[in-house]
Parts: structure tokens; C-alpha cells; sequence
């Protein structure tokens, strides 16, 4: 048998993936199953060794995947799979050549972000009982997570001394620290401002006394959790989903919906997309451009609703049952 058996090289090439690499048993299980169709694949057209097979035949295998009607994330996935075994082949010098190394995944197709309507962020805001403490901290938690497009990791490490200066002089912007420890400055709106003070005067001070002795302590912390710790990132993604279900929203819910929202209510105000592009802290324009593709989307809607000659009539009125015909 062939030193480049295909069915020896899959097998050769799992076992690294969870001896070597150290991948999970679920990682290594995906792999297996775009590994196996590559074989079965190869098989049909006759190829047993890896050294037999060419490019055309990594493409057809993709192409073959397509007419499955696999999704085009599976298709893509499948394909780096067979890339990564036929790399695996070379550097074991197994094969002397790596024929899959320029055939393509694709591009797996962008997913819009998904934002509420003004009205749902309206109705998730308001759904906070302010006159209980724990309302009072989930309305500012909300508040800046929607007024400044931060994430939640971000809001969850302020400390209260860094929303000090910017409640009495909302000029200095609000300072935060992203991903690989970027920093920004946002603005600080008057709803956002007014929701930190009013946690900070009348709610914090309970919880922040409340904070056990035999823990680190809470005092540098804006959001607290009820026995007076930092708030986790884990524990406002569930004051989302129960702000979520009192205010009756069915979509998904996570602090990054909030995000999104803040971000695509900017641009659908006329904002410029690299105005947010600093508000959200990216790196490159190209990622916050994905939200430009919701608006216009949102003005396409608009568009189909509300100009008079937008549809045809027939196309407004929705499908109809041909003349002679009956159901």
C-alpha cells in the first residue's frame, strides 16, 4: 500500500489534530466528517493515493459539496479540512506536492448584525424597576451599553472613577479600553448619564456595603452584583434576557444587540461610517461597513412600503388565484 494511502493519511491526520494539536473531541469529530466525504469522493472517481490527485479534483470536490446544497459555511469548512490534510501530506513528506494549497474555501457569506427598532431598545430600557436597586444597576448597565456602543466587557471593568469626570463635565467623553488594550473616548449621553447617577446615589452604596470581607474588594467597581463583586459579563448577558422577556421581545438578546443597535440607529441618522467606526473602537472601516449593509437594507423596506409606486399592484396585493381556477 501506497505511503500516501488517503484513508491512512485521515487517519494519520485526526490523530495529530487530537494528540498533537490538542483540539477537542467535537473539533476533531467536524474534521472527520468533511475528511470522510473527501474519501468517499476520491474514491468514486478511483483515487485511492494522494499523490494521484490534482487540483481539478480538490475543485470538483468543492464544487460537489455546492450541489449538495450544503450551506456555504459547511461547504468552506470542508474545504479547509481537505487544505489542512493535503499540507499535513507534505510536511510529512508523504507527497511531493501540495495540490490543494490554491483552491479556495470561499468567502463565507456575512452575517448582518441584528438590531432592535428604536421602540424595542425603548421598551427594553423602561422594562428596569427603578425604584429597586437591582433596577436601578440594570438600567445603567443598559443605558451605557446602548448609549456608547461599548462592549460588555468594557462596561463591566469601568470603575467608578472613571465615570467621575465625565458626570461633571460630560465634555471629556468616556474613556474605554478594547480589544488588544486600544483605547477611545465616546460620549457620554444625557439618558446614559442620568441612569450611572442615579445607580451611583441611590443603589451602589447598599450592594458596595453588602461586599464580604472574605472577597477582593468591590470599591473600584461601577456595576456590582448583589454581593457587592464586579458584575461579570456572564451575569449582564442575563439582565439582557430578563429585561428582554419583561419587555415582551422575542428576537435574540445579547449585549452585543445592543451594540449593533447603537451602531445602526448612527448610521440610519446620517452619521458617517467612520464616525462610528472610532465610536465602536475598529480597527479597520471594513468591519464596521458590515452595518452600512443593514440600513441600506432598512431604506429598501421603507422604500417597498411607503413610495406609491414603489410594487405593482399585484405585487402589493400579494399573489392571486389565476381566472378559471379554483382552491
Amino acid at each position: 500500500m501506497s505511503d500516501a494511502s488517503v484513508d491512512d493519511l485521515v487517519v494519520d491526520y485526526l490523530s495529530h489534530l487530537a494528540v498533537e494539536r490538542g483540539l477537542s473531541d467535537n473539533t476533531v469529530a467536524a474534521y472527520r466528517r468533511d475528511l470522510d466525504r473527501y474519501r468517499h469522493f476520491l474514491a468514486g472517481r478511483g483515487l485511492t493515493d494522494l499523490a494521484q490527485v490534482s487540483a481539478v479534483d480538490v475543485s470538483e470536490f468543492s464544487r460537489d459539496l455546492a450541489r449538495r446544497d450544503l450551506a456555504p459555511a459547511s461547504v468552506s469548512r470542508a474545504v479547509v479540512a481537505v487544505r489542512n490534510l493535503h499540507a499535513f501530506a507534505l510536511a510529512e513528506g508523504r507527497v511531493g506536492l501540495d495540490v490543494a494549497h490554491e483552491v479556495s474555501p470561499g468567502a463565507r457569506p456575512r452575517r448582518l448584525p441584528k438590531a432592535l427598532s428604536i421602540e424595542s431598545v425603548e421598551a427594553l430600557l423602561d422594562s428596569c424597576d427603578t425604584t429597586t436597586v437591582e433596577g436601578l444597576r440594570d438600567r445603567a448597565l443598559l443605558e451605557l451599553l446602548y448609549g456608547t456602543g461599548a462592549r460588555v466587557s468594557e462596561v463591566c471593568s469601568l470603575d467608578v472613577d472613571d465615570l467621575t469626570p465625565v458626570l461633571s463635565d460630560p465634555q471629556q467623553g468616556l474613556r474605554l479600553f478594547g480589544k488588544g488594550g486600544r483605547e477611545r473616548v465616546v460620549p457620554l449621553g444625557s439618558y446614559a448619564a442620568d441612569a450611572v447617577r442615579g445607580w451611583l446615589v441611590r443603589g451602589r452604596p447598599g450592594w458596595a456595603a453588602s461586599h464580604g470581607s472574605g472577597s477582593a474588594p468591590a470599591a473600584p467597581a461601577l456595576l456590582l452584583n448583589q454581593r457587592g463583586g464586579r458584575l461579570s459579563r456572564q451575569s449582564a448577558w442575563a439582565v439582557i434576557q430578563r429585561a428582554g422577556q419583561r419587555a415582551g421581545i422575542t428576537e435574540h438578546l445579547s449585549p452585543h444587540s445592543l451594540r449593533h443597535s447603537f451602531a445602526t440607529h448612527l448610521l440610519d441618522g446620517g452619521a458617517d461610517v467612520r464616525v462610528v467606526q472610532e465610536l465602536l473602537g475598529h480597527a479597520s472601516v471594513t468591519t464596521t461597513q458590515i452595518y452600512t449593509l443593514v440600513t441600506v437594507e432598512h431604506l429598501r423596506e421603507v422604500y417597498r412600503s411607503s413610495h406609491p409606486r414603489a410594487l405593482s399592484s399585484d405585487e402589493r396585493d400579494g399573489p392571486t388565484t389565476p381566472v378559471g381556477t379554483t382552491d
